[in-house]
């Protein structure tokens, strides 16, 4: 029993110092995981080109696109269920867009939350799509990054896309077709009439530029910076590496060559933005920044390059890309996703063959490591909330369920520890018979193990898949937005955040607020949740009788009241999840000790303090007798 006590203690303080360490001296020992970024300063100065500005074709004798900056141009309005906004006919671009069903905050009064900005605000943020001079032609013979472009129509909604028209005066006409749906997806449709008397040469070319750096929130398990598919493989890269990468046109940065299929843009915790060229198609992404000597006023950009399209006088082209701007709902992205239809039908999806068909989309979800048990713990989550209707109420069901999936693996090594306290007088006499001999006291252990049929590791057994399943349900509540602003019971309105209750208040009794979030006052001055969690735990831990030794007393004593407060300042999603684990585990191993007739006084555990230690008898100091006479 003592040997357990120590390995139950060397593993908790163990995983103690892995998560102090991970989170508190991670930036230091792993740089590469941990980058410092930078935030964006609010005032720019001295503003470099609105976009840095690509090479010209591999067959272009022409200009790059960089041209003056129009600041003023008219706008077409954009209006659907989740989208608000405008579009510049600068360009073409999409530079004003807010979110309709997100706010900044939980407050119903709050902003909602605004994903693109134009040029000239704080932090612009935008998406533009232009052409590439091929071999024949001038800059000037393409809509370039600042074309003036002629609306048709408007506003734009699900219902109503618009056209923007250009001509040159060489007898190329262009004109382009804009639509959204009722979520986040644009579709920029160009087409191309040639009614010169040249072959016209032309690539089409799709850019989402930001300025400086976002406010990042910079958690370790969510990933903030470029994304990018091609042809089945998924990449990352932060901010701060893409300032790492090669020279390329004048900037660094690295191009990557697709045969198929794929798709890039940049991820923020909850929102982002991709450029989706046709699937099926070949096609070249690009990463590229751009270097500022004033602060905050570098280019991240992303570009998708089309292959150069030849249109013959009298002739037509066209081509399309896909432009995702929005929240990164689960739902959503999957029905993007081009699922195999045998998938679909197996997880009761109906096939919407009007959709588009995004090769692996579901993965601009940053699933982790873990993915494997990641996604369908998710997918299992957002079932039992629907059904639910309370995402507090469904990380409870989903707990219950994890917890039955694993009881195999509980009730046997449940057994296999009440045998084992079975076997600890035999154990004693083998170590009073082997003396000092450990090699011998190990050999008689092992032959007792297998007369018994008992497993010493199987103690262990039900910790090993609860790992991967705590990091998966860990990732979930941090990275996916559906438990973003989620309520469960009166103050807990948000199971993103750490419990806003705090001791400081009396956990709203008295009147003045409680402590800042994240701050070492809202560590000590705890709320609810983090309680009930030191609660539960305590009591798990008083199913067994207190360890005779005096320092695993101490230990196991002060262990709950430690994790309590070290967890305290997590998501309180998880802490619920860590309570309703341990109440589960409290109740499963109760009845099974309770079956094999092994049933714990937990009473008898709470109030009864342990024995001080005794010496063995050989050891005890004799008192000396007087001789008889």
């Amino acid at each position: 029993m003592e040997d357990q006590n120590k390995n139950l203690i060397l593993a908790t303080v163990l995983s103690f110092l892995v998560i102090l360490v991970w989170f508190i001296g991670g930036p230091m020992l792993f740089p590469n995981w941990f980058p410092a970024e930078k935030t964006a300063t609010t005032e720019l100065t001295a503003l470099p080109p609105e976009v840095a500005a690509p090479a010209p074709a591999p067959s272009s004798t022409g200009e790059s696109l960089d041209a003056p900056v129009v600041t003023e141009a008219p706008r077409v309005m954009l209006d659907t269920p989740k989208l608000s906004g405008s579009i510049s006919m600068l360009g073409g671009r999409l530079d004003d867009l807010s979110l309709k069903t997100y706010r900044k905050t939980v407050s119903p009064d709050s902003e909602n939350v605004q994903l693109l900005s134009a040029a000239g605000s704080a932090v612009p943020y935008y998406a533009v799509f232009a052409f590439q001079p091929g071999e024949g032609m001038d800059a000037g013979d393409v809509p370039g990054f600042s074309t003036l472009w002629q609306a048709v129509g408007g506003p734009l909604t699900p219902d109503s896309p618009i056209t923007l028209t250009w001509q040159n005066d060489k007898g190329l006409a262009f004109t382009r077709t804009v639509a959204v749906d009722e979520n986040f997806m644009f579709t920029v449709t160009d087409k191309i009439d040639n009614t010169g008397n040249a072959v016209a040469n032309l690539a089409p070319i799709s850019v989402i530029a930001r300025r400086g750096l976002p406010k990042l929130e910079n958690i370790f398990v969510v990933h903030e910076g470029m994304i990018r598919r091609t042809d089945g493989i998924l990449e990352e890269s932060k901010y701060s590496a893409m300032s790492d990468l090669p020279e390329l046109e004048g900037a660094v940065g690295e191009k990557i060559e697709a045969a198929t299929d794929g798709w890039i843009g940049f991820t923020d915790h909850y929102w982002m933005t991709t450029l989706i060229p046709e699937q099926g198609k070949a096609f070249t992404a690009v990463t590229k920044f751009t270097p500022s000597p004033v602060a905050g006023s570098e280019i991240y950009q992303v570009e998708i390059r089309q292959p150069v399209l030849s249109v013959a006088p009298g002739g037509s082209a066209s081509s399309q890309v896909q432009f995702f701007a929005g929240a990164k709902e689960w739902e959503t992205i999957h029905n993007y996703q081009n699922d195999p239809a045998w998938l679909d039908w197996a997880l009761g999806d109906r096939v919407d063959s009007s959709r588009p068909q995004i090769a692996g989309f579901i993965d601009s979800i940053d699933w982790g490591w873990f993915f494997f048990l990641t996604k369908p713990i998710f997918r299992l989550l957002h079932w039992l909330h629907g059904l639910i209707g309370n995402m507090g109420l469904a990380i409870i069901a989903l707990t219950f369920i994890l917890k039955t999936l694993v009881l195999p693996l509980v009730y046997k090594s449940s057994v296999s520890m009440a045998r084992m306290k079975e076997l600890q007088p035999e154990m004693e006499a083998l170590k009073e018979r082997a003396g000092d001999d450990k090699q011998k006291l190990q050999r008689d252990m092992m032959a007792l193990y297998k007369e018994k049929k008992v497993n010493p590791a199987a103690g262990c057994l039900p910790i090993l898949p609860q790992i991967p399943i705590f990091f998966s349900l860990y990732k979930v509540i941090f990275v996916t937005i559906e438990l973003r602003h989620a309520p469960f019971v009166g103050w807990l309105n948000d199971l993103s955040q750490p419990d806003t209750s705090s001791l400081m208040n009396l956990f709203g009794l008295l009147p003045w607020a409680g402590p800042e979030q994240h701050t070492l006052l809202a560590t000590i001055f705890i709320g609810v949740l983090p309680i009930l969690l030191g609660i539960s735990m305590w009591f798990q831990q008083k199913l067994n009788p207190a360890p005779t030794d005096p320092v695993q007393q101490q230990i196991f004593a002060w262990m709950p009241w430690v994790f309590m407060f070290m967890l305290g300042s997590f998501a309180s999603g998880l802490v619920l999840y860590w309570i309703t684990n341990n109440t589960i585990t409290f109740a499963q191993q109760y009845l099974i000790m309770w079956s094999h007739g092994k049933r714990p006084d937990l009473f008898g555990n709470i109030f009864t303090k342990a024995p001080p230690p005794t010496l063995p008898a050989a050891n005890l100091p004799t008192k000396p007798t007087k001789p008889k006479k």
